[in-house]
C-alpha cells in the first residue's frame, strides 16, 4: 500500500502557477455573460439612479462595455414595446429588473418579471431572464399598468436590430400588441430586448 497522497506525487497545482489559468478580465461564455447581468442586476445603487422614462419612445442607457460585449438598461412605460425583432450577429440576455415585460415569439408568449426572491405567491415562479442566440426573433412588451426596467447584455455588442413582420411573433395577444405604438420607438430602435 502506497502511503503517498495525490498532493505528494503530483504536486499542489495551485503551487504551479504556469499551469493555472488566469481569471478572465471579461466574460466570453454564455454562464459567464449570465453572470454578468446577474452581477449587474443585483446592485440596484449602480443603475437604479440612472433610470429614467420616456412616454415618446423606450429609453436607453449604455452601462457598461467591454472586449465583445455591451450592458444597456432599459425602461418601458405602460404600452412601449419593441416591436418583432431579433439582434443580428448578436447573441444575449436580457433580465426584468422592476415591473413586468411580455416576450412574444412564434411559440407563444411568457411574462418576465424580476425574479422571487421576496415575490409575491401570484409572481412566484415566473422567469426573469431569457438568453437568447442570433437570428431569434421576439417581440417585447410593457402591457402592464405599471412602469419596467431591463437589463441587456449582448455579445457581440449589438450593431444592428432588423425589424419582422407581425406575422413571426405569436397571434396570442394581438390586441394588447396594439398598444405597443410600432415605428414610435425613434433612436431606441438601435437598441433591442
Amino acid at each position: 500500500m502506497n502511503s503517498d497522497s495525490d498532493l505528494q506525487i503530483a504536486g499542489d497545482i495551485l503551487e504551479v502557477p504556469h499551469l493555472l489559468q488566469a481569471p478572465r478580465e471579461h466574460p466570453a461564455t454564455v454562464a459567464e455573460f449570465v453572470g454578468l447581468a446577474r452581477s449587474v442586476a443585483a446592485d440596484r445603487a449602480g443603475w437604479e439612479p440612472l433610470v429614467r422614462y420616456d412616454a415618446a419612445s423606450r429609453w436607453y442607457h449604455l452601462l457598461r462595455s467591454g472586449p465583445g460585449y455591451e450592458v444597456w438598461l432599459l425602461s418601458w412605460v405602460p404600452g412601449q414595446g419593441s416591436g418583432p425583432h431579433d439582434h443580428g450577429d448578436s447573441s444575449g440576455v436580457f433580465t426584468v429588473l422592476e415591473g413586468r415585460l411580455t416576450e412574444r415569439t412564434a411559440g407563444g408568449e411568457r411574462v418576465l418579471g424580476p425574479g422571487t426572491s421576496g415575490a409575491s405567491p401570484l409572481d412566484r415562479g415566473r422567469e426573469s431572464e431569457r438568453v437568447f442566440a442570433p437570428g431569434y426573433v421576439h417581440e417585447v412588451v410593457n402591457d402592464t399598468l405599471e412602469p419596467a426596467v431591463s437589463l441587456h447584455v449582448y455579445f457581440p455588442g449589438l450593431t444592428r436590430m432588423p425589424m419582422h413582420p407581425r406575422s413571426q411573433v405569436h397571434a396570442a395577444g394581438a390586441a394588447s400588441m396594439a398598444c405597443a405604438a410600432p415605428g414610435t420607438h425613434g433612436a431606441a430602435e438601435a437598441v433591442g430586448a
